[in-house]
């Protein structure tokens, strides 16, 4: 008698929207993001393209679990100004019926947590709460998100899951997109029930934002025994608010997200809040002045090119990248020095771009976009045009298409270039210079305009030189207009109890044994 066959049940496959909609919008920064100024991928295009992110870490760890994926909508760019609001509505209303027409069982979502428009200082918990209402209560939605998210109770209460990379300069976002994604599965799979727990500390921290090394090294260090003490702590997230926000409950947010509810960890919580405060006088930036830092190049036997990370003109904090400062000292006061730096100006930018190679030209570069900021005078010959787009070299972002617009390269005294650029660039990665066809290592010095993340990606090339500089992308007390926001150092703020607010109660569920790299029961 012959055996009939069987088969196993097919397992459905999840089917998983992803997508991105990330901006750190700088509210002193005047000069409007526009989708000019946006990178915009849609559909397959946005998994092609997706590279060295929390998108990324998204595509992989779905494609390890063999999850239907559905992409939707990627939505990024350089730091810059508010995004304007009527940009924002119509590439949210594409968002929402991307993802509403592909009918997932669930959303994952990278935004950076710092995004406004013209007319909303929060547009990031306006995305979360419209797709919530689009899709409804009952699938889940999880975030990755910049640690430098200023996070709202808007965003926390209508997401299911919301996470941030842990290191600053961010090395670990890929990780942030798997950890989000596989604890996404554990809720579609019964095993999380997610609940966040969270405490505000109306601070920001003046300096000292590297996790490496230093008070935040330490909070994290105390985080991470905490996980390990806590069996249900599924993740800690501590977020260094965007200093160039401009809202209510501004401030650094610590969440913890547990598997069920359990009141023990609202101690937790606050004792890592508390740590910010009884801390505060220790988040300090060593910078030089601008006068030093050339004076470092001129006697310095380090690492050339020395890398003078331009503080107050930082793009990746917002700001325009229109700062002239240091070209002028270096051209005023230091005739041997040979350099390169951005300049984000497009009108003098496209003049030299049309003029092309070999000409001559003198222009006003600079100090057009921001306030108080002054132009500068150069004579040179144009080396280099371009169209402006390039591959970064990571790994933050790595392999992903940036654009800066049309481009021109200004040999100014044979010895100083100066990049103009149409848009403010990904100036935390060498393939700006090295896309215009310069060579950096036989140069004395290279602005970078970033604070921490050149820093990775410029890793073996340079010396890292921090230079205090003016400008909107450096926050120093009383330098710049806040309205609504209310936060030490910047007001005379008196501590009072912390307070630990809980978003999303469920019951607990039991736990099942899970591979955590590929989403596999054990």
């Amino acid at each position: 008698m012959a055996l009939q066959e069987t088969t196993s049940p097919k397992v459905k496959r999840h089917r998983i929207a992803v997508g991105r909609f990330a901006h750190e919008s700088n509210g002193f920064n005047p000069l409007v993001t526009t989708e000019n100024f946006l990178l915009i991928q849609r559909g397959g295009e946005l998994m092609e393209r997706a590279s060295g992110s929390t998108l990324a870490g998204f595509v992989q760890a779905l494609r390890d679990i063999d999850a239907e994926i559905l992409p939707t909508l990627s939505i990024s760019g350089a730091a810059g100004g508010f995004i304007a609001h009527d940009t924002f509505v119509k590439l949210l209303s594409e968002f929402l019926d991307r993802v509403e027409a592909s009918k997932p069982d669930a959303i994952l979502l990278e935004l950076h947590g710092a995004m406004a428009t013209t007319e909303t200082p929060d547009a990031d918990g306006w995305v979360l709460s419209a797709l919530r209402e689009r899709v409804g209560p009952n699938v889940p939605i999880a975030v990755g998100l910049d640690l430098h998210a200023h996070v709202t109770n808007k965003m926390l209460e209508n997401s299911t899951i919301c996470i941030a990379c842990k290191e600053n300069p961010h090395s670990d976002v890929i990780e942030c997109g798997l950890k989000a994604t596989r604890m996404l599965v554990d809720v579609l799979e019964g095993r999380l029930a997610p609940v966040t727990t969270a405490v505000r500390i109306p601070m920001v921290i003046p300096g000292a934002g590297e996790t490496d090394a230093g008070p935040l090294f330490d909070i994290h260090e105390t985080a991470r025994r905490f996980a390990t003490e806590h069996q249900s702590i599924e993740d800690i997230s501590i977020y260094n608010v965007f200093r160039c926000v401009d809202d209510d409950d501004m401030g650094q947010v610590v969440t913890l997200i547990t598997n069920g509810a359990d009141p023990s960890v609202k101690q937790v919580a606050r004792t890592l809040g508390a740590k910010f405060w009884d801390n505060r006088d220790a988040f300090r930036d060593n910078l030089l002045t601008v006068k030093e830092a050339f004076a470092l190049i001129e006697n310095g036997d380090d690492q050339k090119p020395y890398l003078l990370a331009d503080m107050g003109d930082r793009i990746g904090a917002g700001a325009p990248g229109d700062s002239v400062v240091l070209l002028s000292e270096a051209l005023d006061h230091h005739p041997t020095l040979s350099g390169v730096l951005t300049i984000t100006d497009e009108k003098n930018a496209v003049r030299a771009y049309e003029v092309g190679t070999g000409a001559e030209v003198t222009l006003d570069v600079g100090g057009h976009i921001t306030p108080g900021f002054m132009s500068r005078r150069i004579a040179g010959r144009v080396v280099h045009i371009s169209e402006g787009e390039y591959t970064l070299a990571g790994p933050l972002c790595g392999g992903e298409i940036w654009d800066m617009g049309k481009t021109a390269v200004i040999l100014v005294d044979d010895r100083i270039l100066v990049i103009l650029t149409s848009k403010p660039t990904a100036d935390h990665d060498p393939a700006v210079v090295s896309s215009q066809g310069i060579d950096m290592s036989k140069l004395d010095f290279v602005v970078v305009k970033s604070g921490y993340h050149f820093t990775l990606n410029y890793r073996g090339l340079g010396t890292p030189v921090f230079v205090e500089t003016p400008g909107v992308g450096y926050y120093r007390k009383g330098t710049l207009p806040y309205a609504k926001g209310r936060f030490w150092p910047e007001h005379p703020i008196e501590l009072c109890e912390l307070t630990a607010t809980t978003f999303g109660v469920a019951e607990a569920r039991p736990k099942t044994n899970i591979n955590k790299h590929h989403g596999e029961l054990e």
